[in-house]
């Protein structure tokens, strides 16, 4: 029988994990970003918007059809707080990324073929293969300098 101090003790194993705390992390930082977006959006953005097109409240900006409230303003500031999360995400987080991968494998040594193709059929087949095993074609093996010198 399980007891509760076991279910407690797994519990506690799985919340300890690694990715576990990193993704919660990542979430508590993800709402408190949206949050400074929202305000940045709400508080500045929008009234620039307005003075510049000459309407005093953007935000609040709706049209009415058959008694239905449509809402565009509220729409707008959350279509605009979409696009500087995503791009702050892009420029700030995805870039660096990309550029520090590039820099990491600008070392790297890519590794020589272990296959090849056969001539007469196109399959994939071991590089130091005689005869191809589909359509048993005979193949010439390459030789390299370091096997033409052993001979």
């Amino acid at each position: 029988m399980i007891t509760i101090t076991s279910q407690l003790k797994e519990f506690r194993k799985f919340i300890l994990r690694g990715n576990v705390v990193d993704l919660a992390v990542g979430v508590a930082i993800g709402a408190a970003f949206n949050n400074v977006v929202g305000a940045l959006v709400k508080d500045f953005i929008t009234p620039l918007v307005g003075t510049v097109s000459g309407r005093e409240a953007v935000a609040t900006g709706d049209f009415i059809i058959r008694n239905q409230r449509f809402l565009y303003g509220d729409f707008i500031n959350v279509l605009v707080s979409f696009v500087v999360t995503a791009a702050v995400i892009f420029f700030m987080v995805i870039q660096p990324i990309n550029r520090l991968t590039a820099i990491a494998n600008k070392g790297k040594k890519t590794e020589d073929p272990t296959t090849k193709k056969c001539p007469e059929c196109l399959s994939e087949i071991p590089k130091e293969a005689l005869r191809c095993k589909f359509c048993t074609a005979r193949l010439e093996v390459e030789r390299t300098p370091a096997k033409a010198a052993a001979r």
